[in-house]
C-alpha cells in the first residue's frame, strides 16, 4: 500500500506526466492487488520508472543503475521511492550482489520490483537483448512476471532520439503515450529471450 507521502508523490507526479503527454493505459490492472510480482519493461527514456510508478495501482520498487541513483537532482526522488540501485558484475560483484539480496527481501515482503531488462535506454527505438539478471531473480524468488510496454516515448526530450536525453530542445508537448501490460506470466515459464518476444509483440499491438 502507498503511505500518504507516496500518494501525494504519486498524484503530483500524475499530473506532470499527464501535462507532458496524453496517457494511455490498458491492462495495467493485472499487476496483482497483493503479494511479491515482477514488472518488465522495455527502457526507451529516463522517466519511464516516474511514469510507471505513477500509473501503477500499487508501490512499485524500481531497479535502477547506480549511477542514474546517485545523479543530481533526481536521486532524493529515486531513495524516496525506496529505488534499488545496481551495478555490473564486471564494475562491482559485491555491490551487485547486495542489490540482488535486496531485490530478493523486497519481493520477499510481498512487494513489486520494477526492471528494465535491456539495461540501458535504447538508442534507435528499438527493444535492446534482454539480459539475463531477470532469470536468476525468479530461480531465487519465483513470483508473478508483469510485461508492459512503453509505447510512444521514443522520440521524446528523454529519449536518445535525435541527440542524448535532456540535451536538446523538446520537439513536442502532449503526444500520445500508451503503457499497455500483457498477461501475469508464470515465473516456471520466464527467460530472457521469451520475455523480449512477448514486449515486442505488445509494442506492436495497435
Amino acid at each position: 500500500m502507498f503511505t500518504w507521502q507516496e500518494r501525494l508523490l504519486r498524484w503530483f507526479i500524475g499530473i506532470l506526466v499527464r501535462t507532458i503527454y496524453r496517457v494511455r493505459t490498458t491492462g495495467l490492472g493485472t499487476i496483482p492487488a497483493e503479494g511479491a510480482a515482477i514488472v518488465v519493461a522495455n527502457h526507451v527514456t529516463y522517466v519511464d520508472a516516474l511514469i510507471l510508478g505513477a500509473l501503477a495501482e500499487r508501490p512499485v520498487r524500481f531497479v535502477v543503475s547506480q549511477e542514474f541513483y546517485d545523479r543530481w537532482p533526481t536521486s532524493w526522488l529515486f531513495k524516496f521511492c525506496g529505488a534499488i540501485p545496481i551495478v555490473s558484475r564486471r564494475r562491482d560483484p559485491a555491490r551487485l550482489q547486495v542489490a540482488l539480496d535486496r531485490i530478493d527481501a523486497t519481493l520477499a515482503a510481498g512487494e513489486v520490483v520494477g526492471i528494465f531488462p535491456e539495461g540501458k535506454l535504447t538508442r534507435d527505438g528499438e527493444l535492446c537483448d534482454f539480459r539475463r539478471g531477470i532469470e536468476g531473480i525468479l530461480e531465487r524468488r519465483p513470483v508473478p512476471v508483469v510485461p508492459v510496454a512503453l509505447k510512444g516515448l521514443w522520440g521524446s526530450f528523454f529519449s536518445y532520439a535525435g541527440g542524448p536525453p535532456l540535451a536538446k530542445w523538446p520537439r513536442r508537448f502532449w503526444s500520445r503515450i500508451e503503457i499497455v501490460a500483457g498477461r501475469v506470466l508464470d515465473p516456471a515459464n520466464v527467460s530472457a529471450d521469451g520475455l523480449r518476444h512477448t514486449i515486442d509483440q505488445l509494442i506492436g499491438q495497435p
